[in-house]
C-alpha cells in the first residue's frame, strides 16, 4: 500500500475529476492520502472530502492551516486552529511555514506577517500535540530558527506542552537543512521533483535521509513525476516517487511503500483513533 502524504484534492483540477481520481488511486494501490488545508476559507471543503471518502477507499484525512504564500485571506488564530483541528479526521496543522520566493519588491523585514502566522501554527500544533506540515522555500534559515524558538526544545521544554513535530513537505533544500530538520525529530517528504532530470542534488539529499524518516507525496495537482511531467498530477502517481526513492536506497519499491506508510502512521498518529 502506498500513502500520499500531501495532496490537494479540493483544488479545481482534481475536484472536477474526483471520482476518477479515487478510482485511479485504488488501481495504483494508493490506499491513503492526506488532503492539505491551505486557507481557512477552503477548510470546510477539505474536511468534507475526508469525511465523505467512499467505503471502498482510499482513506482520506485532512489538515488545517493557511499556506504562507496566501495573502488576502482570513488570518488564523491559535484558538481557531485548535477548534478546527479538533474535528474528526483532522490529523495535522498546516500547510504552514515560510516562503520568500516571491517577495515582489518587498524586503525580508516586510515578511514579518508571514513569520507571525507560522508561529501561530506552531503554538496550536503544540497545544494539540499534532504534527506540523511545513512548507519552506527560499527561507530555510528563518524556518529553522522559528521552529527552534517556538518548538519547545531546551529550557522551554519544561512548560508541559509537547514539543513541535512534523514533516518538511516537498523537500528541495540542502543536506544541511535536512540534517537540522532530522535533528529536531522531523520527517522529510519527497515529491515528484525527485524524478526530474535537473534534481541530482536533491537525489543526493534523498539518499542521505534514512528511509525510516522519509515520506512520499505528490503535492498534486502540481509537480507530476517523470514520465508524466507537465500533466496534472494525481495521487495515483505517488508510486513513481516511491520508485525513485527505492532506486536511491537500493531497496525494492514495496519496501519504500511499507516504510513510508509506517512512517506516516507513526507521525500522523491520530489516524489510529479512526475518528
Amino acid at each position: 500500500m502506498f500513502t500520499d502524504s500531501h495532496c490537494h484534492l479540493d483544488f479545481p483540477e482534481l475536484q472536477a475529476q474526483y471520482d476518477e481520481t479515487l478510482a485511479r488511486m485504488r488501481q495504483a494501490g494508493v490506499l491513503r492520502a492526506l488532503c492539505i488545508g491551505t486557507t481557512l476559507e477552503r477548510f470546510g471543503e477539505v474536511h468534507r472530502l475526508a469525511m465523505t471518502a467512499p467505503a471502498e477507499g482510499p482513506e482520506l484525512w485532512a489538515t488545517v492551516g493557511v499556506h504562507p504564500d496566501n495573502e488576502g485571506v482570513a488570518e488564523p488564530t491559535v484558538d481557531a486552529l485548535i477548534e478546527l483541528a479538533s474535528r474528526p479526521r483532522v490529523v495535522g496543522i498546516g500547510e504552514t511555514g515560510l516562503d520568500y520566493y516571491r517577495l515582489g519588491g518587498r524586503t525580508l523585514a516586510d515578511m514579518a506577517w508571514q513569520r507571525e502566522r507560522f508561529r501561530v501554527h506552531i503554538r496550536a500544533a503544540r497545544q494539540l500535540d499534532l504534527p506540523l506540515v511545513i512548507h519552506t522555500r527560499s527561507a530555510a534559515d528563518d524556518t529553522l530558527a522559528i521552529l527552534r524558538e517556538e518548538g519547545g526544545w531546551g529550557s522551554s521544554a519544561g512548560d508541559g506542552i509537547p514539543v513541535a513535530r512534523g514533516v518538511f513537505h516537498c523537500f528541495t533544500e540542502t543536506r544541511e537543512v535536512a540534517r537540522a530538520a532530522l535533528d529536531m525529530g522531523f520527517y522529510i517528504s519527497f515529491s515528484g521533483i525527485l524524478t526530474f532530470k535537473n534534481a541530482a542534488d536533491l537525489r543526493e539529499v534523498a539518499r542521505y535521509v534514512p528511509l525510516q524518516r522519509c515520506l512520499i507525496e505528490t503535492d498534486s495537482p502540481y509537480l507530476a513525476p517523470v514520465p508524466h511531467r507537465g500533466k496534472t498530477n494525481t495521487p495515483a502517481w505517488v508510486p513513481f516517487v516511491a520508485a525513485a526513492l527505492a532506486e536511491l536506497h537500493r531497496v525494492p519499491v514495496q519496501a519504500v511503500a511499507e516504510a513510508t506508510t509506517a512512517n506516516f502512521e507513526r507521525l500522523f498518529d491520530r489516524i489510529h483513533a479512526r475518528a
